[in-house]
């Protein structure tokens, strides 16, 4: 792993897209020196062209990161998603993501949607908007059968939080170990889900994984909720399901995104849509400002960098 070249006395320079986020990584150390560059801006000139650090403020990648930054070793994202950036920096850099910080409100909303989705919160929100009073009989999350795609930090806040519902939880990842099994065991797990919640990263086995011959293996009934990234899931695939009746789904991404005005998604029956807000809570901010401050913490103390996505 390439390290980051720092004296016991030398200044720790970092660029940063907003002025909360410099004043959270100057208050790390004396050392530190933030420069504010925001999203679209650059290349950095003057000291701010000596950054060992770049906290990206979009997914963007700019210009002037191949030369405009001589000095860059450790590129620090404020999400846990890494897709726009992992394979696509230049050589002699460290991406890392802010592992953590989106973990409780994406577990959180992961919980709401499943349980508004199953005991049929959409549609009596529909019916007292029109002024409609019907009684109905939904589901249950109570001793559901819950398919967990994804096996992460995200993964196991959402496990815990469904404890208290006593579900039969399953975890599935990309390889089988000790609490997981494998994606391979899939065609078999899922005629037997309930629900089915997708939290893995975008990669070249996830994207599209959710197809027509997976949505099928699902129950008649079932939930799907997707709280990963909307390209986990063949919309068209999806549609076709929803359209019939046969499958629901609480989606918070959605393929493409944002969803554009007319899109079939906004009228599917059964669906529960939100615009990817899973992690948008105000602690959500803090605990990213957080990942950052830590990690600074580790580059001056001389530690190994923390929540490593790639190096190359």
């Amino acid at each position: 792993m390439p390290d980051v070249d720092l004296g016991p006395a030398d200044t720790l320079h970092v660029l940063v897209p907003s002025r909360a986020l410099a004043a959270a990584a100057q208050s790390v150390s004396p050392r530190v020196r933030a420069h504010r560059l925001p999203a679209g801006e650059g290349p950095p000139t003057g000291e701010a062209a000596l950054a060992q650090v770049w906290v990206p403020g979009g997914p963007g990648i700019p210009a002037w990161l191949a030369d405009g930054a001589p000095h860059l070793r450790v590129v620090q994202l404020l999400t846990a998603g890494a897709e726009a950036f992992a394979g696509r920096l230049p050589g002699g850099l460290v991406l890392c993501n802010a592992r953590g910080a989106h973990t409780p409100s994406t577990a959180e909303w992961v919980l709401a949607a499943t349980l508004a989705a199953q005991r049929g919160i959409p549609a009596f929100v529909r019916q007292q908007d029109a002024g409609h009073w019907q009684a109905a009989v939904h589901r249950s999350l109570v001793g559901a059968r819950v398919l967990v795609v994804g096996a992460g930090d995200i993964a196991r806040r959402i496990g815990r939080m469904m404890a208290g519902f006593d579900v039969e939880l399953t975890y599935v990842g990309r390889t089988a170990r000790e609490g997981v099994l494998s994606t391979d065991d899939l065609p078999r797990l899922l005629p037997d889900a309930d629900v089915v919640v997708l939290i893995v990263p975008v990669t070249e086995e996830t994207v599209g994984m959710v197809d027509a011959e997976f949505l099928a293996a699902m129950p008649d009934g079932a939930l799907l909720v997707n709280a990963a990234r909307g390209a986990i899931v063949d919309t068209d695939a999806l549609l076709a399901e929803l359209r019939s009746g046969r499958l629901r789904a609480a989606l918070d991404v959605t393929d493409p995104e944002p969803l554009p005005a007319g899109h079939p998604l906004w009228s599917a029956p059964g669906l529960l849509l939100t615009p990817h807000v899973g992690g948008a809570v105000p602690q959500t901010n803090d605990r990213a400002a957080q990942a950052l401050t830590d990690q600074l913490g580790r580059i001056l103390r001389g530690e190994p960098l923390a929540n490593v996505v790639d190096e190359y």
